[in-house]
């Protein structure tokens, strides 16, 4: 059996905690780890990339960039979880269920989704893509998450103020993830895209609202579920519900998982419907979708490791 070396450039954060996670105690791969003095030592980092088979990077935009940087062979390859290179040229998107497997498998430079995007692209990507919804349309997304997902800082945050019921930003509109969200979709518009953070520690709601009668050629609700069944058939991380129950819940006592459901409501007349994604942002939204990335680069099996509920 072949193992790979494995560095995580950023293993102190939450993303790289859970990544390691995930990597415990599989034989296909050893991590390269620096003591708490070298890890943010460039000379040490360096080393350590240059040294990898693999380097996942759980870094700002920029010090992801600096790492990139710091590659002197063509032999690394690279899962990076941060948003500096996911509509970069060059680099592959890595959401193997939207852009496909063997791209991801070949792919020295693989972008790891954002935790929204994940949610937003799984839902329209296919639905745009297939005709169903247009490309040319005022697309909106609004969205809660848990608080792990904005790093220590806001879960420090939210662990001393209790007293913090419901917290939206983004209000000024061009979130870093909006970008993505149109690239890889297709649309041509820049959706609105209304974020929030709620009191849980992980765990995400993405929606996306659609006034069907105003769309022109739009499918019907049936007709979108039927075509997220298929687009998904056979995934075992995506999945797609039959069930339209009256409430979605997200709850504080969320376990890690790393699948993602996808949902398909409508009015009773079908002028109206709503597409629901719930995922774990630190499962599917992070660590879960490096680990799936990386086993595909690796030519394993693409769930190894991960946690399926």
């Amino acid at each position: 059996m072949t193992t790979h070396s494995v560095f995580i450039d950023g293993a102190a954060g939450t993303t790289g905690l859970e990544i390691a996670e995930r990597l415990a105690g599989r034989e296909e791969f050893a991590l390269i780890t620096l003591d708490e003095a070298r890890r943010k030592d460039e000379a040490a980092r360096a080393e350590a990339i240059n040294d990898a088979d693999f380097v996942i990077l759980c870094l700002p935009d920029d010090a992801a960039r600096d790492s990139v940087a710091m590659i002197r062979n063509d032999r690394t390859r690279v899962i990076d979880a941060s948003s500096a290179h996911r509509t970069a040229i060059g680099w592959t998107y890595g959401f193997p269920e939207v852009i496909g497997h063997d791209l991801i498998a070949q792919s020295k430079r693989v972008s790891n989704p954002g935790c929204y995007p994940t949610g937003f692209i799984g839902l329209l990507a296919p639905l745009v893509s297939a005709g169903m919804l247009p490309r040319e349309w005022p697309y909106v997304c609004h969205a809660v998450s848990g608080y792990s997902g904005g790093g220590k800082a806001l879960i420090a945050r939210f662990e001393e103020d209790t007293d913090i019921a419901y917290r939206a930003y983004g209000l000024a509109m061009g979130h870093k993830h909006v970008p993505e969200m149109q690239t890889h979709t297709g649309i041509t518009i820049a959706p609105i895209f209304a974020p929030a953070v709620v009191p849980a520690h992980r765990g995400m709601l993405v929606e996306v609202p659609l006034h069907l009668e105003a769309m022109t050629n739009a499918a019907t609700p049936d007709v979108l579920h039927a075509a997220l069944v298929e687009a998904y058939r056979g995934s075992p991380v995506v999945s797609v519900s039959e069930e339209r129950p009256s409430e979605l819940l997200l709850r504080a006592s969320m376990q890690p998982v790393d699948t993602l459901e996808l949902s398909v409501f409508a009015a009773a007349d079908g002028k109206q419907a709503r597409l629901a994604a719930r995922l774990d942002n630190l499962g599917k939204g992070a660590s879960g979708a490096a680990v799936q990335n990386l086993n595909i680069m690796a030519g394993l099996p693409e769930t190894a490791g991960l946690r399926l509920g």
